[in-house]
């Protein structure tokens, strides 16, 4: 594949995706008839495309509707700091696919749990409900579909705290957060439902069985191999690659 056509965001998509799932109100099973199908997806760069100055995306947004996806190193990065949607999408019910690669990505998912996930998903919180009191204060009401989706965020990260396990799906719950979604239950109730949650997950956060730091070395090992492989396989090879494959295999630069 010709360098410029491998850096083309929907070729990496198309082409190097090694994990893709379904986020959103279908994955948390809060999706009704009007739902959009939110997609989210890691992919792997060749290793090749490094070794230039430019450098691949990070992110790639699209090419389909409501699509997101993720370079792996960046995912990783992201998922070791406890970022909420990204481990979230590491837990997500929903998996379309996952070639080999992506099924060791799943299956450390342990390693990047952490007690970290309390700041992490507080920040991510307070933001959310700061916005939320601003349509409060500006237009009387929040925006219902974002206030159900705060309580669901504060109550899996409770969960996510006390048990050391991230469920995403909201399972018995979903009655009473699309009640929240529908406007039906008016704004203070659901301001002490979010305050007992804050509260819950403080305390939760001082007994969590989650070690105070994430797996970062079984992590990076892991993104290590899958570079070496990646520029071990680069077929067929470019005018570098040779030498690239030539130091990976432990050669050398200028060896016989």
């Amino acid at each position: 594949m010709h360098p410029e056509t491998a850096t083309l965001p929907e070729t990496l998509v198309r082409d190097h995706t090694i994990y893709a799932c379904v986020m959103g109100s279908r994955a948390f099973g809060l999706a009704t008839e009007d739902s959009d199908t939110d997609r989210r997806g890691v992919f792997l760069a060749p290793a090749s495309l490094f070794w230039r100055f430019e450098k691949p995306p990070t992110h790639v947004e699209g090419p389909a509707e409501e699509q997101f996806s993720w370079e792996l190193e960046r995912f990783c990065e992201l998922a070791l700091r406890a970022n909420p949607n990204i481990l979230e999408c590491l837990h997500s019910p929903l998996v379309e696919y996952a070639d080999e690669t992506g099924r060791e990505l799943l299956a450390l998912r342990e390693a990047f749990l952490s007690r970290r996930a309390h700041g992490a998903f507080t920040r991510y919180a307070h933001g959310r409900r700061r916005k939320l009191d601003a349509d409060v204060r500006t237009h009387g009401a929040p925006r219902w579909k974002h206030a159900m989706h705060l309580l669901r965020l504060l109550t899996s990260a409770r969960d996510l705290l006390r048990t050391g396990t991230l469920t995403i799906d909201v399972g018995d719950r979903r009655e009473s957060l699309l009640a929240v979604k529908r406007g039906e239950v008016p704004w203070p109730e659901v301001e002490s439902r979010m305050s007992l949650l804050v509260e819950e997950g403080e305390e939760a956060a001082r007994r969590s069985p989650l070690p105070a730091e994430p797996d970062r070395r079984r992590v990076e090992d892991f993104l290590v191999r899958t570079r070496r492989a990646s520029a071990l396989r680069a077929d067929p090879p470019g005018p570098y690659d040779e030498v690239v494959q030539g130091v990976v295999r432990g050669g050398g630069v200028g060896r016989d």
